[in-house]
């Protein structure tokens, strides 16, 4: 009998224990996040030799963000991304001087004034439809140029003339193909360079690339061409002598390899020409005739790494404006044509993983008269320091 009860209790300990299993949940770990943020603040000194650094006169090369005069401010640079499988999406929003200068195209839907808009940077989704093909849709910093908006990325802190006068950003689409493990080429279709919010002129831009990269470092032909501020139209309001420019074709090649542990060398050069375009006589549009107007340059950048610490590195540029195709930002002369030659020495200085201290000295010389000296007198020559703290995130 006691085998008999003992047998009916083991039957019951075993089906309980089978029920209860059926019940357990299993928890799988997550994967992780596929969402990331990342960005950087900076801010400066800056500082004149030989030219006014205060007031109305206060001088400063013709380049873009470093260039106000005392303590001074960078930006605020906050990117979220989400990068998946397939799919992915990039959000980077820009705060401060430096973010305004960069993204200068993007207050158009607000009419003018600050919106929304204005702190956008980058703001795209992308798709990699295979391991070779990536489609990329929306506001994204320009393929063309050494130099990028973010001053993390830069050794110098200042920026050079052709960095400042190519494109910042596109919007459109654009196809990236992988040809090869050292070959890439990339296509796109966008609106008028810089107009980032939405297309304003009717008019499209293309775009291409062809990049060769090896552990090494990679060269990258870059090409732009079209219409950047539309064509006259006779059904819309014009007045007698207005004109619209042609089309602009710009070709810049970048390159940059380390040639040994310590020693790095890039290049970037440049073309840029519009053509003469268009002009409303008062009762029909005409072709104008002339030479085409722009500009070209060529800089080179040699890094040395001394230490874990400290880096120097000397960037310097030619940069030569044509038939007046650019005003305000060298000495011209009667034809419209002028240059400027600048030398920039940079320090790296890693005082922390993610601070970095970059002293700099700058001279630039132009072929005519453009900036004013201590006697406020014109002259061709400014020199300068700044000294900018950089951190990333």
């Amino acid at each position: 009998m006691k085998k008999i009860q003992l047998l009916l209790v083991a039957l019951i300990l075993i089906g309980t224990t089978s029920s209860f299993a059926q019940d357990v949940i299993i928890i799988e770990e997550e994967e992780p996040s596929k969402l990331t943020f990342s960005g950087s603040v900076d801010a400066y000194f800056r500082t004149n030799f030989n030219g006014p650094n205060k007031g109305d006169n206060f001088q400063a090369p013709a380049t873009s963000f470093g260039n106000l005069p005392g303590f001074s401010l960078g930006m605020a640079n906050i990117i979220a991304t989400y990068e998946g499988e397939k799919v992915g999406a990039v959000a980077d929003l820009v705060f401060g001087p430096r973010g305004e200068d960069a993204v200068f195209g993007s207050p158009l839907y607000a009419g003018g004034m600050a919106g929304s808009s204005q702190i956008v940077n980058q703001l795209y989704v992308y798709w990699n439809v295979s391991d070779a093909v990536t489609l990329t849709m929306g506001n994204f910093n320009t393929f063309l140029g050494y130099e990028v908006i973010s001053p993390t990325a830069n050794f110098n802190y200042s920026t050079s003339y052709m960095f400042s006068y190519g494109p910042f950003s596109h919007t459109g689409l654009k196809a990236d193909f992988a040809l090869s493990d050292k070959w890439s080429l990339m296509a796109a279709v966008m609106n008028p360079t810089d107009m980032t919010e939405f297309n304003l002129m009717g008019t499209y831009t293309l775009g291409a690339q062809l990049g060769y990269s090896t552990d090494a470092g990679g060269a990258y032909l870059n090409f732009v061409y079209g219409d950047q501020d539309g064509k006259l139209d006779m059904d819309a309001p014009l007045v007698s002598g207005q004109s619209s420019m042609g089309s602009l074709f710009q070709v810049d090649l970048t390159a940059g390899f380390d040639v040994s542990e310590s020693i790095y060398v890039g290049i970037n050069t440049t073309y840029n020409t519009t053509s003469a375009g268009e002009q409303y006589t008062g009762s029909s549009i005409s072709d104008l005739d002339g030479d085409g107007a722009g500009f070209l340059g060529f800089a080179g950048y040699l890094q040395a790494t001394t230490s874990d610490v400290f880096s120097i590195g000397l960037r310097g540029e030619y940069f030569s404006v044509f038939n007046g195709g650019l005003g305000g930002v060298v000495g011209l002369d009667a034809q419209g044509d002028g240059s400027v030659f600048a030398a920039t020495l940079s320090g790296n200085v890693r005082v922390h993983k993610n601070l970095t201290l970059i002293p700099e000295l700058r001279m630039d010389s132009m072929s005519e008269d453009f900036f004013t000296d201590n006697d406020m007198n014109a002259s061709k020559n400014l020199s300068s320091f700044m000294l900018a703290a950089v951190f990333a995130f």
